[in-house]
């Protein structure tokens, strides 16, 4: 679910980040794409994105970064602003869909890591699509637009859900929301180096998992059972990107000296994080990680 504040030709979005407590590779499917099973819960890292009503463009996009709020810095991680970014795809798909041909103007403030396994750039999409579809009166119900999400990308339904915890199957668009009641403290490191979704997909096998390993870990989580959490998340994207970056097996031998509950990649990565066992653990993990990696480190809880 997302956050808006409508105005009366604007409406300022909260877009979250996402983080994989499980994520199995099915199977490869006759598109090219996987089959997966994925518990993803939504914390409290946000982009910002200000959809404005402008009848005198198409559709405008400027990225800025939220530490100097300055139009963001050539870096080889930069976000593109033409028709390569989701947000523009996901406003483009909603003109074509429904005829229309208004105008808007779309300022986006960047918190969450590019290229780390967050769900940042699903996210905006998905808060693109929300916001076109009020500031433009569609009418779109909320089922139409995870219709319109999952042509964008597989993530992108799960963040137009009103559950902040959902079991994501097939492609990621067949969604079962499901109930985290528990307040879970988490640690995020991203590195400075990022990878390409595709590029770790093209790199990952089928894994193996008991069918109900998912379900299992979910009704851990729910009942406060953390001491089985760590042999039940999964990710199997996670060996083929410690292959294409050595900066996650850095991240992994970290944490692995933590007393964390678990530790594992988010998504196809770069980002790697921790369950910790209160606020206080986080914070002193996340304080010795500062001063020893280079890079993002947030200190995060899962949205309730």
């Amino acid at each position: 679910m997302l956050f808006s504040y409508p105005h009366s030709r604007s409406v300022t979005v909260h877009a979250p980040a996402k983080l994989n407590l499980f994520l199995s590779i099915d199977k490869k499917r006759p598109d090219g794409f996987h089959d997966i099973t994925s518990l993803m819960l939504s914390v409290g890292i946000y982009d910002t994105l200000v959809f404005t009503e402008d009848p005198s463009t198409e559709v405008a996009l400027s990225v800025a970064e939220a530490n100097s709020l300055q139009p963001q810095r050539d870096t080889d991680q930069q976000i593109p602003t033409g028709e390569d970014n989701l947000v523009v795809r996901a406003v483009r798909l909603l003109q074509a869909k429904t005829g229309t041909q208004r105008g808007l103007r779309i300022q986006l403030i960047k918190r969450i890591p590019a290229e780390a396994g967050l769900g940042g750039g699903s996210s905006d999409a998905a808060a693109a699509l929300f916001a076109a579809n009020q500031l433009w009166h569609l009418g779109l119900s909320p089922e139409e637009l995870r219709g319109l999400a999952a042509e964008l990308g597989s993530d992108i339904p799960f963040f137009l859900t009103e559950s902040n915890a959902a079991i994501c199957r097939g492609r990621g668009e067949l969604i079962e929301p499901v109930s985290i009641p528990q307040c879970l403290h988490f640690v995020i490191a991203r590195p400075q180096s990022g990878l390409s979704t595709a590029d770790v997909y093209r790199q990952c096998r089928v894994g193996t998992h008991s069918n109900n390993q998912v379900e299992r870990l979910t009704r851990d989580l729910a009942s406060g059972q953390f001491h089985s959490i760590s042999h039940l998340m999964l990710n199997d994207l996670q060996a083929p990107a410690e292959q294409l970056n050595s900066d996650i097996l850095i991240l992994k031998d970290y944490f692995s000296k933590q007393s964390v509950l678990g530790h594992m990649m988010s998504g196809s990565g770069t980002a790697y994080f921790g369950v910790c066992q209160n606020r206080a653990q986080a914070s002193q993990v996340a304080a010795r990680l500062r001063s020893t990696v280079k890079g993002h480190v947030f200190v995060v809880q899962n949205r309730l």
